[in-house]
Order: C-alpha cells, then sequence, then structure tokens
C-alpha cells in the first residue's frame, strides 16, 4: 500500500467534526472509494504502524484514530526536539513547573513522552505521580501541577466500574504492576471529570524496572474511550419504552374517513426517511380504512406536502406521505424512538398512537414535545420492554447515510415489489440526485448488506 492510499484512509476520519469518532470498515471504504477488502488491507496497515485502533463491536469491526492523531503537527515539532512558542512561554511563566521525571535535566525519554499520541503519566512506587503530558492535561482537563501533586489512588480520582462502583486501590491497576512486576493492559473505567462530565477511558500500566528487577516507575497511557463506548451502546441490547397516546386532534381526519364502519382500524409507519433538504417521507400501511380515503385524509393534514398512494391489496394501502414540519412521528424520531401504528381496536374504542422511545427517555418529555403538534395529546399507558438491536443496527452502521438512506426509500417506496410501486427515477426525483447515483447508492448499499449478511454477521453466527 502506497503513501496516497493511506493518507486517503487517514482523511476519512478527519472528515468527521471529532477524527476519533469509529467508523466501521464499511464507511471507510465508501469514503474512499475501494472496495471493503481493500480498505480492510490498508486499515489494518494503519493499525500495525499505531495511526488507527479497532475492536470487533456486534459482528462490525470499527476503527478510530488515537486521540491525538489531530495534533500531529505538534507532535513532530516535539520528536524533531523544537519548542514551540506555547512551551516557551509556559516555561517562561512558570520556571519551577513540575513537567519533568528529573527537573534539572530535560531528557530525550522525557520528549518522547510528551510527544506521545497518548496521554501518559508517570507513577513512582510511593504512588505520587510524578509526570504527565500534554495530551493527559487536555484529557482529563486538569493542569500539569493539579495532576503532579497528586497519588494514583482514590479519592483524588473519581473512577468507577462499568457498574458504577468505584474502582478500590486494590483493583487499580497501577497496584498491580506495583505488586507484581507484571504489566497490566486494557483496563476500562469511566471518570468523573471536574467540570462534571463523565468520560471512559482505557489505559495501559507497564512497569520500568531496575537492574535488580524492582519497580522504580509505572508508565500509564490512557485513552478516550467513549466514542467507542457510545458505539458499543448501540449495537448491543437495551431497554425501549411501549408508549399508547391519545389525540382526538390527530384521530379526527382518519375516523370521519371510515365514517360508521365497525372494522378495526390500523395504520402503521414502516419507516420514516429524513431526506436531503431535511423533509421527510413516512411509509404507511393502513387497514380497515378505504385506500383513496386514507389518501385523502393525509393530504387534509397541514404538514403533509403530498400524499402517494404505492399500491392497495387486500384491504391494506400502503403509502408514501412527504411532509414538511414536525409531526408526532419526527417527534418520537428527534428522541431516538419511533411511532409504530395508529390503531382503533373496535368501533367504539379509544384510538390510540403506539410508539417506542429508549428507556432512559422520560416519557414526559416525548408528551411535551408532541403537544407542539396537537395539544390535546394525553399518554394512555407505558412499558418498559427488552429489545436487541440485531442485523438492522449492524447494516446501518456498515453503510454511509446516503447509502442508507437510498436503500430505505428503494425498499418502503416498492422499488423491488413486482410490478414495482415506483421507478428509479421517481426515487431519485425524491432524494434530489440523478438516476445514475441513485443507482450507484443503491448498489453500494447491496453489497454492504450481502457483505454483512454472508461475510461478517453470517460467519460470526456460524
Amino acid at each position: 500500500m502506497g503513501g496516497a492510499d493511506e493518507r486517503d484512509v487517514l482523511r476519512a476520519f478527519e472528515s468527521s467534526n471529532d477524527p476519533a469518532e469509529p467508523l466501521a470498515t464499511g464507511e471507510v471504504a465508501a469514503a474512499v472509494e475501494r472496495s471493503p477488502e481493500e480498505a480492510t488491507d490498508e486499515l489494518e496497515a494503519l493499525a500495525e504502524q499505531g495511526l488507527l485502533e479497532s475492536k470487533e463491536i456486534g459482528g462490525t469491526r470499527a476503527w478510530w484514530r488515537p486521540q491525538s492523531a489531530a495534533d500531529s503537527a505538534t507532535a513532530e515539532a516535539e520528536e524533531a526536539g523544537e519548542e514551540t512558542d506555547a512551551d516557551a512561554d509556559a516555561d517562561a511563566a512558570d520556571p519551577d513547573s513540575k513537567s519533568a521525571l528529573h527537573p534539572e535535566d530535560h531528557t530525550i525519554v522525557e520528549r518522547v513522552l510528551e510527544a506521545s499520541p497518548v496521554s501518559i503519566v508517570v507513577v513512582e512506587p510511593s504512588g505520587d505521580i510524578s509526570f504527565t503530558n500534554e495530551r493527559a492535561e487536555e484529557l482529563l482537563g486538569l493542569g500539569r501541577d493539579e495532576i503532579t501533586s497528586r497519588t494514583y489512588r482514590r479519592p483524588e480520582w473519581d473512577i468507577y466500574h462499568g457498574d458504577g462502583t468505584p474502582v478500590t486501590d486494590d483493583e487499580h491497576p497501577v497496584t498491580r504492576v506495583l505488586k507484581t512486576g507484571e504489566p497490566d493492559f486494557g483496563f476500562e473505567h469511566w471518570i468523573r471529570l471536574p467540570n462534571g462530565t463523565e468520560r471512559w477511558l482505557s489505559s495501559n500500566s507497564a512497569p520500568v524496572v531496575n537492574d535488580d528487577g524492582e519497580v522504580e516507575y509505572v508508565v500509564v497511557g490512557f485513552e478516550d474511550a467513549t466514542p467507542l463506548k457510545e458505539r458499543e451502546d448501540k449495537l448491543t441490547s437495551e431497554k425501549m419504552r411501549l408508549l399508547e397516546l391519545y389525540s382526538e386532534q390527530l384521530f379526527e381526519p382518519f375516523l370521519d374517513a371510515v365514517g360508521e364502519s365497525d372494522e378495526a382500524v390500523r395504520i402503521d409507519v414502516d419507516e420514516v426517511v429524513t431526506l436531503p433538504d431535511e423533509t421527510t417521507l413516512l411509509y404507511l400501511s393502513a387497514t380497515g380504512i378505504p385506500a383513496k380515503a386514507a389518501s385523502e385524509a393525509f393530504e387534509r393534514q397541514y404538514s403533509v406536502l403530498d400524499a402517494r398512494l404505492l399500491r392497495s391489496t387486500d384491504g391494506h394501502a400502503h403509502l408514501e406521505v412527504h411532509v414538511d414540519s414536525p409531526t408526532v412521528p419526527l417527534v418520537f424520531a428527534d428522541l431516538g424512538g419511533q411511532v409504530l401504528s395508529l390503531v382503533r381496536a373496535e368501533s367504539d374504542g379509544e384510538p390510540v398512537l403506539v410508539g417506542e422511545l429508549p428507556g432512559d427517555v422520560d416519557p414526559r418529555t416525548v408528551v411535551q414535545a408532541a403537544r407542539r403538534v396537537h395539544p390535546d395529546v394525553e399518554l394512555v399507558s407505558q412499558e418498559l420492554r427488552y429489545s436487541p438491536h440485531l442485523l438492522y443496527d449492524i447494516v446501518e452502521d456498515a453503510l454511509t447515510d446516503r447509502q442508507f438512506v437510498a436503500l430505505q426509500v428503494a425498499y418502503y417506496g416498492g422499488y423491488f415489489d413486482t410490478p414495482r410501486a415506483s421507478t428509479g427515477d421517481e426515487l431519485a426525483d425524491r432524494l434530489g440526485i440523478t438516476r445514475q447515483t441513485f443507482n450507484q447508492h443503491l448498489r453500494k448499499a447491496e453489497r454492504a448488506v450481502f457483505e454483512q449478511l454472508f461475510e461478517e454477521s453470517g460467519k460470526a453466527a456460524r
């Protein structure tokens, strides 16, 4: 692999708002316009050079840049022994700053530690922290003097295991290294920083021993693992909150459309797709309500730009509804949830909107937001459910935003039906792109789905 290819791959990470944000192999491949196999080879080569790190998450390989990557120019200058203006100003302002293992001699070892792409602290056998680099200062939100005036022990550091229990001194990796003289790798914990925020850290601790085998120092390298943990949370199971809401204003047009019919009425929200122009497509399935009446009922809604009947079979109507302003399905989507259906079980029964939200979202939040659309919205019931993320999340993670939207619109717009409910030209027009671009997005999306099914998820399941 050539240097130009490596730079292309690294730029895929730098184009993100946060260069340390994990990307799936498929996302990198799409960004550099290479096959997933080629992208994997390049990613692995960069990982061997220490320019990337990776981890298997939910059947998907995630890659990310170490926190210091965005500051590489400064690191290169420090590695070359050049003093920056900031260094000179800091030294002049505070000549007694505790910035080195041996204040009288700024050694090459200290310069290497300072230029390290990870946060580093050095701990003495007494437990005192005798050195910290700039990267550690930035991550911990503390000045150098503040860090080096502390020990590694509690209560000076507010650190916890994943289950929320405090990390005791005996459980601390530095304690283990001091006792055993052996390194301790891959310790993960979260820390509450001075500003009140919480961050996940991943650390590796290793001893520096003298000729007699005694530990003279423990070097601790650590990085911000928060983006990776957030990606893991997305790809693993979670609890969802099932809600039922009532609004006469919301249901009135649909109840008028069925008139005196005794049939149960159900409108399922199959998918919500946000288009590049920030308008939204709702793909719906309706039963118990005539197709034409359902389409006309949606068109009377003030938020609807247009409604299109895709197909109607055996009393089931499938519609595409184009909206441009807040709707209840969008309220749920903005909170990480979705509207599942609008249901009236019996002619004299009370109709309800059924939706789900992440378990940690307060139901009052969605009710208050929904009332900005329909002021009479009321919460009827709620239930906490266990809801695992499966192939959908893995596929979504493997595709770029444009590929995923193209796949959603094609599937729910009936592009794969026989006969087709929507043509490629119609869907390309919806997305504001050419037919050729739509076809390219769709082919790449299909390829990524099959790779996940047969090469990634499929292999992991066997």
